[in-house]
């Protein structure tokens, strides 16, 4: 199950707000019966979702998470980019080979 966090983001970019600040915009709390988060204040100029309308965003911050992982996971096998590119200047054909095996063990969704 996708973050309440990265589904509030995906309905605000559909709704034209493209940056959300989760600390002055919209303000997330925990239930306190181990329920999940929940929308405590929304500070935007757009009309709050309705839960079903943050359930339309399930399968696409699903998505979203997942790649995000995958991202980070790459950025940390690439290594350092003053690294990488005295890597490319020495080997480019070694470098490209690394980050293709990189890439092939890390798909993106």
């Amino acid at each position: 199950m996708a973050q309440l966090s990265t589904k509030i983001k995906l309905y605000c970019e559909a709704n034209g707000v493209s940056n959300v600040d989760f600390t002055t915009d919209v303000m997330l709390q925990d239930d306190s019966d181990g329920n999940g988060a929940y929308i405590k204040e929304w500070n935007l100029d757009i009309a709050q979702p309705t839960d079903a309308q943050l359930t339309e965003q399930e399968t696409s911050a699903n998505t979203e998470e997942a790649n995000n992982e995958v991202k980070a996971t790459r950025k940390a096998l690439y290594g350092d980019i003053g690294e990488q590119l005295d890597e490319i200047y020495k080997d480019i054909d070694g470098w490209k080979a690394r980050i293709k095996s990189i890439k092939d063990a890390n798909p993106k969704g």
